[in-house]
């Protein structure tokens, strides 16, 4: 009888701790089933067996499947790289060769892109995809986000670099949804600024002002009759190798896709010394170039305002 994987957690835990045991598992006949959340069997292409059975996910990792996997935490595996130490043991340059690292003895990554490449998904021109969210973390005002400001400007500098831009910000209803996220939408949080000579403007009524700019929503509505929201996303990102992108599952799920990434990470265990670095899973999952720009959210909360500049300008640097 093989395992059970049995998870509804954060939507970056999932991907980087979840489906790499699973596949690791499968890969070695050990794998039974899957039970997950609605719309993640795309996911988990590699086996029949997949239940979708859970409405909604939990961030608690004592009641979400998390801590039967053989990466618990996500930001790191001090076992993996220090046998005999626990965290609190570790200097400070210790921790920098721990963080972002897991434990890949049981941990294999499957190749999504050859999977699910599909020329109807592809763009004529070499494109960027923006991934954007607002989402509150653990109660706290969202500062994890792209702004309209910013948009406006990686919108411009892209397209007038030959790019397409492929924009995609979920409106949290596509998919089973967590506390923070549940807490977003009660809030009524949502990204929109007051543009002189147009008026109010949301961040997809923004994109029908460019010609190389696209709505992931419009793509889905396309070809919501043919195929799911996830299937269309990993169509879609697999013809891509160029992502920018906010920290957090956002990021963790477009490293499967590898090219080079472009991260503004504001929270988290993300901002810890040494987390990209090449041991790194999210270099791992598809040997992504992770480049990542740190703004702590201190230090945002301290200002009043997020500082984009150093990010547009690793974005203008990279691409």
């Amino acid at each position: 009888m093989g395992r059970v994987i049995d998870l509804n957690p954060e939507f970056g835990y999932e991907i980087a701790c979840g489906i790499p045991y699973a596949y690791w598992l499968h890969q070695r006949g050990e794998l039974d089933k899957v039970v997950t959340s609605k719309g993640m069997k795309p996911f988990y292409y590699f086996t029949d067996n997949v239940e979708e059975k859970y409405e909604s996910r939990q961030v608690n990792n004592s009641v979400n499947g998390v801590e039967k996997l053989p990466n618990k935490w996500i930001h790191h595996n001090v076992k993996a790289v220090f046998p005999d130490k626990d965290y609190g043991d570790l200097t400070d340059e210790e921790k920098s060769m721990v963080h972002g690292v897991l434990d890949y003895s049981q941990w294999e990554v499957p190749d999504y892109k050859k999977e699910y490449s599909d020329d109807r998904f592809k763009f004529d021109k070499p494109t960027v995809l923006i991934s954007n969210k607002i989402v509150m973390d653990h109660g706290k005002e969202p500062h994890n986000y792209f702004d309209i400001k910013t948009l406006y400007e990686l919108f411009v500098y892209l397209t007038e670099k030959g790019y397409s831009v492929l924009y995609k910000r979920p409106k949290m209803n596509e998919f089973p949804i967590d506390e923070n996220e549940r807490a977003t939408i009660h809030n009524g949080f949502d990204i929109k600024s007051d543009v002189e000579g147009i008026g109010v403007i949301s961040d997809h009524e923004l994109c029908k002002y460019f010609d190389d700019v696209y709505d992931f929503d419009v793509l889905v509505e396309d070809y919501k009759d043919e195929y799911t929201y996830n299937e269309i996303q990993l169509k879609t990102f697999s013809n891509i190798d160029k992502f920018i992108s906010l920290g957090g599952g956002n990021s963790i799920f477009l490293c499967l896709f590898g090219g080079e990434l472009v991260a503004y990470v504001t929270t988290s265990g993300e901002c810890r010394d040494g987390y990209f670095d090449d041991n790194s899973y999210y270099r791992k999952l598809g040997n992504t170039n992770v480049h990542a720009v740190v703004d702590l959210e201190k230090n945002i909360v301290e200002r009043g305002y997020n500082d984009y500049e150093r990010f547009i300008n690793k974005v203008k640097e990279v691409f």
